[in-house]
């Protein structure tokens, strides 16, 4: 991970052809198993997944278990406890990918406590990748997922009515043809930032390699605060939130979504990686290619990337500094990274 080392795969892969970028990479040693997550509360999801990969079991369980404890926590972001959307109803994405390049995600899915679990059911019992809104409930339902209650967190709760009273909101039907004298689109929509001052919003996604030496990976939200009914983040589009090439590497993403989708972002960090770069500068690049359309409104948005490859190197970068990173390897003991930004 080094500077030197990275300037020299990067300048070797653009003089080999891949399959001597597969060779170069094989000749260090691989460093697993290793978990990372997005942001410092990765500490809980990682806390969650070492034990399967410790024991020697699967990344895909990993992952799993790692998002199913961050759903479990009442947070601003991810789970039932998350804030909702502009209607007050909590909606909930996921993704997982395995490294065989099997996937599922689950969007719009109402009060099923762990999409993340949908989300695997539906990769390994159904030919689908992608179920939404009441079809992925009732898949959930008739899987053995219990309905749960659509009432708000307590936290939620207080959050939503605050936001009410500044928003001016009064969700009713047909909200989005009664449009405010000067407000254009439909408004209100999710404010860029919370009231901690957080960017609004922060994904929880998570990648592993196991003593296999395969990677899986776990992306899980609730996405926005404050959105649309029906909006989508990247979290469970397979390529944008999350991704995972098995001989490659896996990368992650958290921040705002839409900014991802545009340039399929964790695809093109892997892609970046396949060229010979490291994670970080793949992450470098992404990063990049999302500032380039448009610097200046970029500096009202926040999205961050984490990757992961083969070797067990890990890296990332952001848009805006403050994103960060948890890393968990020998001995169980997650440690807190601060990525580099593009704006600084």
């Amino acid at each position: 991970m080094t500077p030197s080392r990275r300037s020299f795969l990067r300048l070797s892969a653009l003089a080999l052809p891949f399959t001597s970028v597969q060779k170069l990479f094989a000749k260090s040693a691989v460093r697993k198993p290793i978990v990372i997550s997005t942001w410092d509360s990765g500490q809980i999801s990682n806390a969650a997944a070492w034990p399967v990969l410790e024991k020697g079991g699967r990344a895909l369980d990993a992952v799993e278990q790692a998002a199913i404890a961050m759903e479990n926590e009442v947070n601003c972001c991810v789970g039932l406890g998350g804030n909702p959307d502009r209607d007050g109803f909590v909606t909930l994405d996921a993704s997982i990918m395995d490294e065989k390049a099997n996937c599922g995600s689950v969007a719009f899915l109402e009060r099923i406590k762990h999409p993340i679990s949908v989300a695997r059911k539906l990769m390994e019992t159904t030919p689908h990748v992608f179920l939404a809104g009441a079809g992925a409930q009732q898949f959930a339902v008739a899987n053995g997922f219990k309905l749960e209650s659509a009432a708000l967190s307590p936290d939620a709760d207080k959050t939503y009515k605050e936001w009410l009273k500044k928003a001016e909101y009064k969700p009713v039907i047909n909200i989005e043809h009664q449009q405010s004298k000067g407000q254009k689109g439909h408004g209100p929509f999710a404010p860029p930032r919370l009231e901690d001052g957080s960017f609004n919003h922060d994904t929880m996604g998570t990648l592993a390699l196991d003593n296999n030496g395969d990677l899986s990976g776990m992306c899980t939200t609730s996405g926005m605060g404050f959105k649309m009914r029906g909006r989508v983040g990247d979290s469970p589009i397979i390529g944008a939130g999350l991704f995972v090439d098995n001989e490659i590497g896996a990368a992650t993403s958290s921040g705002q979504g839409e900014e991802v989708i545009r340039v399929c972002g964790t695809h093109l960090v892997v892609e970046f990686m396949r060229s010979g770069l490291s994670p970080e500068e793949a992450c470098k690049k992404a990063i990049e290619r999302i500032v380039k359309p448009n610097p200046e409104r970029a500096k009202t948005f926040q999205v961050g990337f984490l990757a992961i490859n083969k070797q067990g190197e890990v890296g990332a970068y952001s848009v805006q500094k403050g994103f960060n990173y948890t890393v968990t390897e020998k001995g169980g003991k997650g440690v807190v990274i601060n990525a580099k930004s593009y704006f600084s």
